[in-house]
């Protein structure tokens, strides 16, 4: 039988609620899965036919650690996503290098576009961690300034309504084949900090959409089992990336019937 490690962190038992469903689907396909934390410095990874790196929601703090484990673990085993697409993908300078729509995006502390409101991040982050929205563009600028004095890139972006008008749409795709879409709910809406995936709901992609998915896609190179594409409509009506999550995205497995076998096929089409 073939077996695949579920590569998770420390606290991955109590907050990853995704986890389950998808050893029980690769089970179900002839894969024994086992969860496991990508800096356990017991495991050999040689004893896996894959990694599948998962919820490894720690890394943000320890990115340089995390790369270098991921090119020591492709080294021994199959791992997926790759470590070239790892250590491209926890460094959002890479929209930079897509060449399709995005939000729009200042890279600096200096030069502050005049805005009438603000999101300001770091490049290597996740789950809203060090994240501000304000309209007010001395503290901004002052945030931008603090990540560069702490030695983080920053990133400058419009807040934009339409987060919270239509919302983010989020398309999945198993080995580059579309699986399932949802309309996820804003991270920094009003009263709000953290995603809250128990808010977001199925939702059909337009066809531009899922043309501009596509495109992203195809700009990246390389086996991707999984990915997700979240998409917003800027204010003409067109459909711009906000981020593309090929290293530890949740997938929203629960919102589609059958999307964790979509995934544990996927799996198998690779291995």
């Amino acid at each position: 039988m073939t077996n695949a490690a579920y590569v998770t962190f420390g606290n991955g038992d109590s907050v990853d609620d995704e986890r389950d469903l998808v050893i029980a689907a690769w089970r179900a396909e002839g894969i024994e899965g086992k969860a496991v934390r990508w800096d356990d410095p017991d495991v050999d990874w040689s004893t896996f036919d894959a990694a599948v790196v998962r919820s490894v929601w720690d890394y943000v703090g320890r990115r340089e650690e995390f790369v270098a484990w991921a090119r020591a673990t492709a080294s021994v085993t199959r791992l997926l996503n790759p470590a070239s697409v790892l250590e491209t993908n926890t460094d959002k300078t890479y929209l930079r290098e897509l060449g399709v729509p995005t939000v729009p995006t200042h890279w600096s502390a200096d030069g502050m576009p005049q805005w009438s409101e603000y999101v300001v991040k770091p490049t290597v982050s996740a789950g809203a961690r060090d994240t501000i929205r304000t309209a007010d563009r001395a503290a901004a600028q002052a945030h931008a300034e603090a990540l560069e004095a702490s030695g983080r890139a920053p990133m400058v972006q419009p807040y934009l309504d339409m987060v919270e008008a239509e919302g983010e749409t989020s398309l999945l795709y198993f080995n580059r084949t579309f699986s399932h879409a949802v309309r996820r709910n804003a991270m920094l809406a009003s009263g709000q900090s953290l995603a809250d995936n128990s808010r977001a709901e199925s939702r059909t992609p337009a066809d531009d959409q899922v043309e501009l998915a596509e495109k992203v896609l195809a700009a990246v190179q390389g086996e991707l089992l999984y990915a997700r594409v979240d998409l917003i409509r800027l204010a003409d009506g067109s459909p711009a990336l906000m981020e593309l999550e090929l290293t530890e995205p949740y997938l929203f497995l629960s919102y589609a019937e059958g999307a964790a076998g979509n995934l544990a096929r996927a799996l198998i089409e690779l291995l």
